[in-house]
């Protein structure tokens, strides 16, 4: 299942054949596609309400995680009453919200994987030398998924944690990682992903951007330029592990309005090249 958070359309609105072709399917149909006997749709639903809940910070209501998720009311409510009982989910009224026992979940991931536990002092130590905020990210089903950062300055409109996840197919971590994807894991990726624009600078031509992980495979680097959110610029690098398989990416971010490319390259590489090689070294 990806991105868990994809709106429903509204129930009763008549659409044409056109529009059935082209709309995403929601999760809930994603999860009924899922026709396997060991599959336990009941757990893929609760972690689907879960899940719900992240590009909100506001209370939920059991409407509102139907329609997002498209998944009956009657079976929200199911879940969000046992995620209550077991003290994930808080209720007041009809408004539900998170608790922190939620962070258990994620926890025993950041704790025990050997990135995201040994990143962080290289990360602080390259957002200390170059000013800028820094991070390290995975491909999570076709997305960015940060696993640990270092925040130098705030340099985007929205606040970036541990958790986040943005499209890869304009962000610079992201083109890292789709260029040394094998190219059946690349077609695979392209015929599901809807390329959006973001800024007016956004590639969104697949041809051109199959063009642009070519060079980074061949740069070792990629520089998004403003195609994400306008004033933000970044560069990226490759982390490998000892196989020499790519397993993330690692990145700084600044204001396009105070670091030029050109900088980018003639600082801003060589120290995040040494970065992703001493990272390299402490992996599995």
């Amino acid at each position: 299942m990806k991105n868990l958070t994809k709106q429903a359309p509204a129930s009763g609105v008549p659409e044409n054949a056109d529009q059935q072709e082209e709309r995403e399917p929601t999760i809930a149909e994603q999860i009924d596609a899922l026709t396997d006997p060991s599959f336990m749709t009941s757990l893929a639903r609760g972690l689907a309400v879960v899940q719900a809940f992240s590009d909100s910070r506001k209370p939920q209501t059991i409407a509102q995680i139907s329609q997002k998720t498209g998944i009956p009311r009657a079976a929200v409510r199911r879940c969000l009453f046992t995620l209550q009982q077991l003290g994930y989910v808080d209720a007041e009224l009809n408004n539900f919200s998170l608790r922190p026992k939620v962070l258990t979940l994620g926890y025993s991931y950041l704790s025990s994987t050997p990135l995201t536990v040994s990143s962080q002092p290289y990360l602080n130590a390259i957002s200390r030398d170059l000013g800028e905020s820094s991070s390290i990210a995975v491909l999570e089903d076709g997305e960015v998924l940060y696993v640990a950062r270092s925040a130098a300055s705030r340099v985007m409109s929205v606040a970036l944690n541990t958790g986040s996840r943005l499209p890869a197919y304009c962000t610079s971590l992201g083109r890292v990682m789709l260029a040394w994807l094998p190219p059946e894991q690349l077609d695979a990726y392209f015929a599901r992903v809807k390329l959006k624009p973001m800024t007016d600078k956004t590639v969104t031509n697949q041809k051109r951007l199959r063009d642009l992980l070519a060079g980074v495979r061949q740069d070792g680097y990629a520089i998004n330029d403003e195609e994400l959110e306008l004033g933000l610029r970044s560069i990226a690098v490759p982390v490998r592990g000892a196989s020499g398989q790519v397993v993330a990416a690692l990145n700084v971010g600044a204001q396009a309005a105070r670091v030029s490319v050109e900088r980018m390259r003639a600082d801003f590489l060589p120290v995040l090249l040494r970065g992703a090689q001493d990272l390299s070294v402490l992996l599995p």
